[in-house]
């Protein structure tokens, strides 16, 4: 029996019964006269009458819009879906439809600061700036861009930009120039937001000597609108004044020198871009995805409401930058009157319990993080359970890469024994989730605990057969409403059918290695194109992950596949504990612990130390990069990383040349 049999967590009946997942269920019963039971049943209903489900969830989450035609789906297939083909409204005016005193958003930066804005300061807040952004000559279609921290500004530049019918896109100001460059450079925005430094890791991060580059070659660029974080307003003032940047402004100046003016949604399409989303970057120039306006509104909506149970008395925060989506998943929030917590900053700076000491500070009862930071959590022998009331806190949410077995372990034992732990994937591809968290169904270790509603998420062979407990490619077998609209500068559509349908025309490709359980959870174990296949086995690398986790002497790892004698051999590298060293022991026990618990295919060959593993700035490792560093080929982007110098500790490693 696999160690998943009894769940961790379970609702109680009356938890269940007060879900809106579940007062969704009975108004879906009643409005329709059927009598789906449970989940499960709402699930397969959602799935099969697509077209009823997305109506009833825009009725039920309240959507905002000036149209919503007759149609619910114009052109149906992938891609090219055309929903809510009649549909007129704007983001900005569904994240702004609260205007009270409540507290909408408070910032919290590693230096202590903290500001806060209710939701009626927010409002006048985008009223000013939109003012501003209108009178720059900002319209609608126009891109605006943040080269900012998780800052209150940030959100406000967002929404300002947004209600004009503008296109928003980001990235944190952690990137390089030429990161910055690969992005914006394609957008080619109007208008660039930058802050002038920003803190982490008890460092200040002087912005402005990147800005003078970028400023000056973006070519679309008219103004340069510089938002004070790590200096004072007057400080900054102070800076620019003695060495001037090009096309540059400071915020409050960009602000006051335009004419007031009210508030005025511009209604667009429900396809309009809303977003440019960027891929990873690190096979190449990273591709600019784009999203539409309604899709990515009402998915929002339906994960936070329903797959969150999110309510106006709730405090929602996620460990985010700028540069990632789940930042502009966070900010959608305000769409249910949440309070949002933004934090800037190292997660463990001062120490570990940082955000523990901020989750009592502040209330917040959805707590967000990545895998990575919860598996470090445990590492640093952290215990919140212990030293912090977390009285408020009643869901956590876990991405970036799967959540080991022992990670939700972790959770129960040493952070919150009643909380619903849900692990969630999806990505920048769909700006959301196809599988995520439900308060009303138990949690599993290993398992996110189920398919998003309204989404047709299947686990397919090679074949192409649809398949339970088994493993295979996650796929999407049906439109939906967040699919990209397509890709930037690819007007044909050639690079966006590439990147999901070319495996499987007119069904989406995610590229994750999967299997659905019999009751109906979803186990990720890697990305397909890192899959390793020693003997021609497909073993995912999240498998082999779990077990080094459990290994106390190692901090962090990476695994991939090494050609090796006309086939593939596992080569296993770990980060080791201070003052630790590799030696045959330790290597036996890494091997041994795999073994037990899995098969003798997923014992790696080789087992190396090395000091450090490259990441993409959101925290990801990156395994086909350093695939392609051992085999001698090319990274083409190593922009991308936010280590980058750490590639060259895997070039020419004289192990990898042994047997």
């Amino acid at each position: 029996m696999k160690d998943t049999a009894q769940p961790l967590w379970q609702p109680s009946p009356e938890a269940v019964a007060a879900t809106q997942m579940e007062a969704f269920r009975r108004w879906v019963n009643e409005r329709h006269q059927l009598a789906l039971s449970d989940y499960s049943a709402l699930y397969q209903w959602s799935v099969e009458a697509r077209e009823t489900f997305w109506s009833d969830l825009w009725d039920f989450t309240g959507v905002l819009a000036s149209a919503r035609g007759d149609a619910v789906l114009g052109r149906d297939g992938m891609p090219g879906a055309q929903w809510f083909p009649g549909a007129r409204l704007n983001f900005a005016e569904n994240l702004l439809r609260f205007r009270d005193n409540r507290p909408a958003l408070v910032e919290r930066l590693e230096n202590g600061g903290r500001r806060q804005l209710s939701y009626a300061e927010l409002y006048q807040r985008v009223e000013r700036l939109a003012a501003a952004l209108a009178d720059q000559g900002v319209v609608q279609g126009d891109r605006v861009a943040g080269f900012m921290p998780n800052v209150i500004d940030t959100v406000v530049a967002m929404l300002a930009t947004t209600s004009l019918g503008a296109i928003w896109t980001s990235c944190s100001p952690d990137f390089g120039i030429q990161g910055v460059l690969d992005r914006f450079g394609q957008a080619e925005p109007k208008v660039l937001f930058a802050c002038e430094g920003y803190f982490y890791n008890g460092k200040v991060i002087d912005s402005l000597p990147r800005l003078r580059d970028i400023s000056a070659r973006i070519n679309s660029l008219e103004k340069l609108v510089v938002v004070p974080v790590a200096r004072t307003e007057e400080q900054t003032a102070g800076v620019l004044a003695a060495q001037p940047v090009e096309k540059a402004i400071l915020l409050q100046d960009f602000e006051t020198a335009a004419p007031p003016s009210k508030l005025a949604f511009v209604q667009t399409g429900f396809d309009h871009p809303l977003y440019i989303m960027y891929s990873s970057g690190t096979t190449g120039v990273p591709k600019c995805i784009v999203h539409g306006a309604g899709g990515t509104l009402l998915q929002h909506l339906k994960e936070h409401r329903l797959h969150c149970d999110l309510r106006r008395d709730d405090t929602l925060f996620y460990f985010t930058t700028c540069g990632w989506m789940m930042w502009n998943w966070l900010v959608s929030g305000l769409a249910s009157g949440a309070t949002l917590v933004l934090f800037d900053g190292s997660p463990f700076y001062p120490g570990a319990k940082s955000l523990w000491d901020m989750a009592d500070e502040e209330g917040i009862s959805v707590f967000g993080t990545s895998a990575k930071y919860i598996a470090a959590l445990e590492k640093s022998g952290c215990k919140p359970r212990q030293s912090h009331r977390l009285e408020k806190l009643r869901a956590l949410l876990s991405t970036g890469s799967p959540l080991a077995h022992e990670g939700f372990r972790y959770v129960y034992r040493e952070i919150k024994e009643d909380l619903c732990l849900s692990s969630i994937s999806g990505g920048t591809d769909i700006i959301s989730c196809f599988a995520l968290g439900n308060p009303s169904l138990p949690v599993f270790a290993g398992e996110l605990q189920c398919r998003g509603l309204g989404m047709a998420v299947e686990v397919w062979n090679d074949s192409g057969q649809a398949v339970t407990a088994e493993k295979g490619e996650l796929v999407c077998a049906r439109s939906f409403p967040c699919m990209p609209i397509g890709f930037w500068n690819d007007p044909e559509g050639v690079k966006y059918r590439s990147a999901y349908f070319a495996h499987w025309p007119g069904v989406w490709a995610h590229g994750d290695y999967a299997e659905i359980t019999e009751h109906g959870g979803v186990i990720i174990y890697g990305r397909s194109d890192a899959v390793l296949n020693p003997g021609g086995v497909r073993i995912g690398t999240a498998e082999i992950y779990r077990q080094v986790e459990k290994v106390e002497e190692v901090l962090d790892s990476i695994c991939i596949g090494q050609q090796w004698h006309d086939d593939v051999r596992v080569v296993l590298f770990v980060v080791l504990r201070t003052g630790v060293q590799l030696d045959e022991a330790l290597i036996q026990k890494i091997r041994t612990t795999i073994r037990a618990n899995t098969t003798p295919r997923h014992v790696p060959a080789k087992v190396i130390q090395v000091a450090d593993i490259p990441r993409t700035i959101s925290g990801k490792i990156v395994e086909l990069a350093v695939r392609n560093v051992v085999h001698g080929q090319a990274v083409k982007n190593r922009e991308a990383l936010a280590n980058p110098e750490a590639l060259a500790l895997f070039e020419q490693l004289p192990a990898l040349a042994e047997d």
